[in-house]
């Protein structure tokens, strides 16, 4: 196989949206046209015996939420597509972060009714750090909502990016008929029926054509030529602008009802770039080189609960994986004989015999692998931008069964070395403490713990309310964790960890070692 044809035919994406605009919902149907599932579940579709594939995690389908990261791959118009659904809660915001330093582009859902919200702005943040392209889906228009100019300024004014329409909605709620192919020149029909949707693709080749009024009225016809004379006003889509972040090409549909979303699919694999380099500590990856490299973004434990495995998401930046090669571990210095890595569709999995830059593969892990490792094949390198932020809540578990001492360990170890909350262990004392960014996680944790581990507990409050990452010259860190050892902890990756009960004791503590740095975010 040819390693530059098949990376320039990869595409790797995630979805980000604020919580409730229909991003899990658009990643079954993308899977759906891209012909990975034969039906799409519902994300509250419990009474009919289906979940959505994306949402594998118990305490998903209780709840109807994305909590963790899903890695999905298939096959559509001769690419191969890795899509990963990330958790759209903002306490679940680190796996996000971490997701969209292994991606080459994003597509961004959109609510119709209530355009760019809180999470969107944050997520675009992260985006524009690494100028990631990104396209947007305008979902519900099932639904009454924003004018789509209006939409569209929003966009702009709000997240500071041009936009270019590339679909365009015929009426909206009750009168939505549609949307017309700007690219194509073609209408897309909505028909409302007794037995679901259908999509009806009608070739136009004049918006004067009578047979449009035909089909969809005389005043929705003057309406969408009106808005098509406005936007031919607008800058065009431009390839290179949207490849460096600068133009978001916009598409609008209704996810549930499967509408707007193929012509998103099909636009999407023609516009979004093939894998691109990855900057290291010494050396931009190209992914045209013939040597293997990778790296660790996601742990994810109990993907198959019955064994309690832990499996490590490896985004390849490099080369090319064959089964039963063997890989340099850079952290460890080891080298390891990989024979069943794995290829990702939610739950489904399968072993991997060939793998390019682009794609997601799965290693299994018994707790030697870390979120930020680097697997080469020999070389010493180590990829950047993989963050970790201080948490900001602080609980200590409290077991319901004493004889389960080792589980709850056991538990709260894997599940923060998978990222869902942080771990701390104290210097002195066996108290272990964790931290999170958002209260839903300890809640997630407890479930996870009882449905995976067997694990009852209860997460207590404890009168902590800061922490950093501390480092500086060798002699004044040790000073410092001597004349505060009551107050240090060790976090997952064994690093020192100050955790006070303010961030006025942490200003304190600073004024007091100016020597030191207390850092909120770290590079894992």
């Amino acid at each position: 196989m040819d390693l530059q044809h098949e990376t320039e035919r990869r595409r790797t994406f995630a979805i980000i949206s604020h919580p409730d605009a229909g991003k899990t919902t658009i990643t079954e149907k993308l899977l759906l046209f891209g012909g990975a599932i034969q039906i799409a579940g519902a994300v509250k579709a419990r009474r009919a015996g289906k979940q959505t594939s994306s949402d594998f995690l118990e305490v998903e389908q209780q709840r109807g939420i994305s909590v963790s990261t899903a890695v999905m791959s298939f096959e559509h118009m001769g690419c191969a597509v890795n899509l990963l659904d990330t958790p759209g809660h903002e306490d679940f915001s680190e796996d996000t972060y971490r997701v969209l330093t292994a991606v080459d582009s994003a597509l961004m859902v959109l609510d119709n009714a209530k355009g760019v919200e809180a999470r969107t702005r944050a997520l675009m943040d992260v985006c524009r750090l690494r100028d990631t392209p990104v396209v947007t889906f305008a979902n519900k228009l099932d639904r009454e909502g924003l004018d789509p100019f209006e939409l569209m300024q929003d966009v702009e004014q709000t997240l500071n990016i041009a936009c270019a329409p590339m679909t365009w909605p015929i009426g909206m709620g009750q009168y939505f008929q549609g949307i017309y192919d700007i690219p194509h020149k073609q209408v897309v029909f909505y028909e409302p029926t007794e037995k679901g949707r259908r999509n009806e693709r009608v070739v136009i080749e004049s918006l004067d054509d009578p047979a449009l009024i035909g089909y969809i009225g005389s005043s929705a016809a003057q309406k969408l030529r009106e808005d098509l004379e406005l936007i031919d006003t607008m800058d065009p889509f431009d390839l290179e602008a949207f490849r460096a972040g600068l133009q978001t090409p916009v598409f609008f549909g209704s996810a549930i009802n499967n509408f707007g979303v193929k012509e998103l699919l099909d636009s999407f694999i023609q516009i979004a770039p093939p894998p691109q380099s990855r900057h290291t500590e010494t050396r931009d990856v190209q992914p045209l080189e013939d040597k293997f490299t990778g790296f660790v973004f996601k742990i994810q434990a109990n993907l198959d609960r019955a064994h309690h495995d832990r499996m490590a998401f490896v985004r390849i930046t490099s080369g090319h994986y064959q089964r039963k090669m063997k890989l340099f571990h850079v952290r460890t210095g080891k080298e390891m004989a990989i024979n069943n890595a794995t290829t990702f569709m939610a739950k489904d999995r399968v072993v991997t015999e060939d793998a390019w830059p682009g794609d997601i593969i799965g290693l299994h892990n018994h707790g030697g692998i870390q979120v930020g490792d680097t697997f080469t094949e020999g070389e010493v390198l180590k990829f950047t931008g993989i963050p970790a932020f201080a948490p900001e809540l602080f609980r200590r578990a409290r077991l319901l069964d004493p004889l389960k001492a080792k589980a709850l360990v056991k538990g709260l170890e894997q599940l923060s070395e998978e990222g869902a909350a942080q771990l701390f262990r104290p210097l002195e004392g066996s108290d272990y403490i964790l931290g999170a960014m958002g209260s839903l996680q300890f809640d997630v944790i407890a479930s996870r713990l009882e449905n995976e581990y067997g694990v009852r507990a209860l997460f207590e409050e404890v009168s902590l309310g800061a922490a950093r990452w501390i480092s500086g010259p060798e002699e004044e860190v040790d000073r410092f964790v001597k004349e505060n050892r009551s107050r240090m902890f060790h976090d997952i990756h064994d690093q020192l960890t100050y955790i006070v009960q303010s961030e006025w004791a942490l200003r304190y503590a600073s004024e007091q070692y100016p020597k030191i740095v207390f850092h909120k975010t770290m590079e894992i």
